[in-house]
């Protein structure tokens, strides 16, 4: 086994090897509708990087997948029980500190891998960008790596198809019968300018839908998952392997 899980990876390994790229996985504890756990953000990202370094390290591209972070940014869900919230400013305090360790070890590239819509990088990329300007850091949301359009019918944003299709592939023993399962409905919103997503508010989980799920997990099963994590996996991977021939930010750009 190559020493690609950092959780699961000996020192006598780790200390022989002159890895390229650190990622960490990223989700959330949430809950998600009333059939999937609130650790699917998690499991899934960190499911897809492991599988995608993999992939990789056979084609020379040395990863390291980093212990997952469970904790995202739920400010909108903290009214349902145990669902976990950090602030932002936590979370870049946390990158700045894991960087601080890679910088140590010669690692120049992380990609945050998030599987959560709530967590977003961009921002704590772009301040933290000038205190290390040796490291290129990348931010990226697997699910959208291929169209999910092509393989579901209604993806859903939460706790729908593609989540529950993909939980019943990797995690099988972790979902409950769908006959339980909510059916996603989500509320919309009143003002066009939020419906057409040029302006945007917080929303709070409970007023947009009863079940904590949005999308209609009702049409989902195993195959479609294992069909789409594996495009996903696959696309992922062919990244890992150009983004590791990367020596600094100027070769990320043409001639």
């Amino acid at each position: 086994m190559e020493p690609i899980n950092l959780q699961e990876s000996r020192w006598y390994d780790v200390q022989k090897q002159d890895y390229q790229i650190a990622i960490l996985p990223w989700g959330a504890t949430e809950a998600h509708n009333y059939h999937l756990p609130y650790g699917t953000d998690t499991l899934l990202a960190e499911h897809v990087a492991i599988k995608a370094s993999e992939i990789a390290w056979q084609k020379g591209a040395k990863c390291v997948v980093l212990p997952p972070i469970g904790y995202g940014i739920n400010t909108g869900q903290m009214d349902i029980k145990l669902c976990m919230n950090i602030n932002p400013s936590t979370q870049m305090a946390l990158i700045h500190d894991i960087l601080q360790v890679l910088k140590g070890h010669g690692i120049k590239k992380l990609i945050i891998f998030s599987g959560h819509g709530g967590n977003d990088f961009v921002p704590m990329i772009r301040e933290l960008g000038h205190e290390y300007p040796d490291f290129i850091m990348v931010t990226t949301k697997w699910w959208i790596a291929e169209k999910p359009e092509k393989y579901f019918i209604e993806p859903g944003d939460h706790a729908g198809e593609l989540e529950t299709s993909c939980m019943q592939a990797f995690r099988p023993e972790l979902v409950y019968p769908l006959d339980i399962a909510g059916d996603g409905k989500e509320r919309k919103m009143k003002i066009a300018g939020f419906r057409e997503k040029w302006a945007w508010s917080p929303r709070r989980w409970t007023y947009v839908t009863d079940s904590t799920g949005c999308g209609c997990p009702f049409e989902a099963n195993p195959e479609k998952g294992r069909i789409f994590l594996g495009k996903c996996i696959d696309k992922v991977a062919d990244f890992l392997v150009e983004f590791s021939k990367v020596k600094n930010e100027r070769d990320l750009y043409e001639d």
